[in-house]
Parts: C-alpha cells; sequence; structure tokens
C-alpha cells in the first residue's frame, strides 16, 4: 500500500473500482480453488543459488496468487539441493513491490479474505525462517509488503535516489499485523519501529541504511552485483552452522503467529470489513482515479 500510488504512473493501469458504499458479500461455505500461476514469479538457477524476481505487472502487488506463487518458489527451492540462496528481485527496476494488493481488501467476499490472508500468513512462515540464505535486491520502491518481504530476508541492499522504504499502513487506515511490527522491531529496534509505523514513515536507501532497516544503500547499477557479493558471504558460512543460527534467532518470532494463526486471521477479516476501514480504503481508491491537476 503505497504512501501515494499516483507517483507511479504504470498504477493507473491497475484495475479500478469505484468507492461506491461498501457491499460486502460473505461466504464462508465456499471452496476457493486458486491455482499457482507460475508467471507471476521468474527464476533463474545460478551456481549455489536462485534469483527470484517478482512478476506481476505493473507494480508486484502482492495478491491471493502472488503469495502462493512466492511460497511455492521458495519450497521448491528448499528441496533442490544445488541451491543454497536466493536474491529477491523484481522484473520491474522502479517498484520492488508496492505492497499488499488493496483489491483483496476493498469490497471483498469473506472466504477469499480469510485465504489471502492465510496465504500471506504461510509465506511470511516459510520465507522468513528458510534454511535458504536470503537477500533483497531492492533497486525500486518497497513500501508497506514490499519492505516487509525485504525484511524477511537475511541481508538487504537497496538503490538511493527517488526509492523509498518502509511500513506505510497507518496513512491508510490500515495497522499492521503483530508479527509485521514484530518482525521490524528485530530489524530496527523498538524506538524506530514505533516512529515508522506510527507515522507510516517511508525512507530513502541512505536513511534506511543509517537507521538499519538497509545494510547497503548504493547506485540502482550496484545493487544486483553488491547482492550478489553479500550472499556469497552469507554462502561461506558453513551451512549447519548458518542455518542453525537463523533459526535461533528467528524461531520465537515466527511461533508468536504459528500460535494462533485462525486468531490472527479472525482478528484481520473483522478489522478488515469494518465501515471505517472499507470507507477509507473506498476514498483511497477514488482518490487514485482522479486525474493529476
Amino acid at each position: 500500500m503505497l504512501r501515494n500510488l499516483r507517483s507511479f504512473q504504470a498504477l493507473k493501469r491497475c484495475k479500478s473500482t469505484s468507492a461506491a458504499p461498501r457491499v460486502q458479500v460473505k461466504d464462508e461455505k465456499a471452496t476457493p480453488i486458486v491455482a499457482v500461476d507460475s508467471s507471476l514469479v521468474t527464476v533463474e538457477r545460478r551456481e549455489g543459488y536462485a534469483v527470484v524476481r517478482m512478476n506481476r505487472a505493473p507494480v508486484n502487488s502482492l495478491n491471493l496468487e502472488m503469495f502462493k506463487a512466492l511460497e511455492k518458489t521458495v519450497a521448491d527451492l528448499e528441496k533442490d539441493k544445488a541451491i543454497k540462496g536466493l536474491i529477491l528481485a523484481s522484473t520491474n527496476p522502479k517498484v520492488f513491490s508496492a505492497g499488499l494488493d488493496i483489491m483483496e481488501m476493498y469490497q471483498p467476499k469473506t472466504h477469499r479474505l480469510r485465504e489471502f490472508w492465510a496465504a500471506f500468513q504461510e509465506f511470511y512462515l516459510r520465507f522468513y525462517t528458510t534454511p535458504l540464505a536470503t537477500v533483497a535486491a531492492i533497486e525500486g520502491h518497497a513500501p508497506a509488503g514490499g519492505c516487509f518481504l525485504a525484511m524477511c530476508c537475511d541481508a538487504r541492499v537497496m538503490a538511493t535516489g527517488k526509492p523509498v522504504i518502509g511500513l506505510n499502513e497507518t496513512k491508510l487506515g490500515i495497522v499492521a499485523p503483530f508479527w509485521m511490527k514484530d518482525v521490524m522491531q528485530n530489524t530496527i529496534g523498538h524506538r524506530e519501529t514505533e516512529k515508522m509505523l506510527g507515522l507510516g514513515l517511508q525512507v530513502d536507501a541512505l536513511t534506511a541504511k543509517k537507521i538499519g532497516l538497509v545494510d547497503e544503500a548504493v547506485e540502482v547499477e550496484q545493487v544486483f552485483p553488491l547482492a550478489e557479493k553479500m550472499l556469497q558471504e552469507w554462502l561461506a558460512i558453513p551451512g549447519h552452522a548458518r542455518k542453525a543460527t537463523k533459526h535461533l534467532m528467528r524461531n520465537e518470532t515466527a511461533e508468536r503467529l504459528r500460535r494462533d494463526l485462525k486468531g490472527d486471521t479472525d482478528h484481520f477479516v473483522d478489522f478488515a470489513e469494518t465501515d471505517r476501514v472499507q470507507n477509507a480504503l473506498g476514498a483511497y481508491i477514488a482518490a487514485l482515479k482522479k486525474p493529476k491537476a
């Protein structure tokens, strides 16, 4: 969820929805079947690692199908004995990921909304705790869920200049779940997280490096080469020690969600379907549709 999605002209090509009063459709008995769309993620296998690029035009918004594709990609790579790590990047050099797809939350069908959130949970739990070494190559903007994906990696390198990163949910009237807060707090500490989340801040690469949100800030053409170098540093550590240490550092955080997946989903769905959230999303979508002055 971008602070100002209109800053990306590509978002004008996104699916548009009227901001008319919400019509909530509940259909708990339905059993949706969502196939994994392999075109949403590209995978290039290299010696010892893979390059995983998000590929959902125009800005890699994270919908149900995208989360399923990402989760399956990581699961498949974990099974490949030749692959020890991955670099997460985007096929769009201007946008790493625009975050959660607002259209999954606006005027939703309840069963679809629940499946969407469950897919998000499932991907987070796999990716945050994967035994693979992971590096985010952030060449473009990474707001909200895009920031979260990057924070789930072991290391992050970001392009200087215009790209920004941060969890800006509060500016849209949405509260980030506790497990997104936990990951950010683990990354940049309590006070910086309090400011970033409470104010919905997005910062450039140099500021992000200063507070520890990214590890390196370089010119865009240097992002991917440096990401490869950083990944090799992680892979140089004996695998058993690296994996055990990662588990030691991250498993307790992941367990906080694992203990109550359904409760977390219930809380999210109840919150997302409130009139105040639906009205805020509707107003935001309507604002995006207005032509620039």
